[in-house]
């Protein structure tokens, strides 16, 4: 078995997320009169993701398109007013890093790099909030022209990086964008799982600190 060499990440909601997102969703829902669980609605929310894809620049019309297929999934009939609402209370929020990427420093024999579905900015974010970790690749989708899970941006990062893919450890939160196109291209490959929305999957981890080379 080849050993592991390459350690390369997804970036939202693998390395960094928006832990105020799910607050802020929750309240406006609540004040106009709709009680869902947090946990519902990261399972909905997780689930509609897979399936929708996500431009690398969003906006207002891309938000409110998707809000109206995750309420209806939680059983709410969308208004205008609730939607505005929605995005008004989510929009800008700050980007913030998982408490268990301090267990990445762990494998210091292994390189590290990024292959994400991302605008140019993430290049920013990743050096102002994972300043302690060096990545030698940042494979950004708006720079390529071609975005997870097309094979093509597997193909690039594996390109680019030098190494056989089994050498290649992938880590992702997505089944359908990261780890089935990864698998596909040879890599080997976690599904980080925190919120166990995937516990019958085979490549599923709870935390970077389970991570296996």
């Amino acid at each position: 078995m080849s050993k592991i060499k390459y350690i390369l990440f997804d970036a939202a909601n693998t390395l960094i997320h928006k832990p105020s997102l799910w607050t802020k969703y929750l309240q406006v829902l609540k004040d106009f009169g709709y009680n869902v669980s947090e946990k519902e609605l990261k399972q909905k929310h997780k689930l509609l993701s897979e399936y929708i894809k996500f431009p690398d620049i969003t906006s207002k019309e891309f938000y409110n398109s998707f809000n109206k297929e995750l309420i209806n999934a939680l059983g709410i009939i969308e208004t205008s007013e609730l939607l505005d609402c929605i995005f008004n209370a989510c929009k800008y929020l700050p980007w913030e890093v998982f408490e268990d990427v301090k267990y990445i420093s762990n494998f210091s024999s292994c390189e590290y790099g990024v292959l994400s579905n991302f605008n140019s900015g993430l290049t920013e974010v990743l050096k102002e909030k994972i300043h302690h970790v060096n990545f030698k690749h940042i494979i950004i989708s708006e720079e390529e022209k071609v975005a997870k899970p097309s094979i093509e941006f597997y193909n690039i990062a594996l390109k680019k990086i030098g190494l056989k893919p089994n050498e290649i450890l992938f880590i992702g939160d997505s089944l359908k964008l990261d780890i089935k196109p990864a698998l596909e291209v040879g890599f080997k490959v976690h599904l980080i799982d925190r919120e166990h929305i995937y516990t019958a999957s085979k490549y599923r981890i709870e935390s970077f600190k389970d991570i296996l080379i």
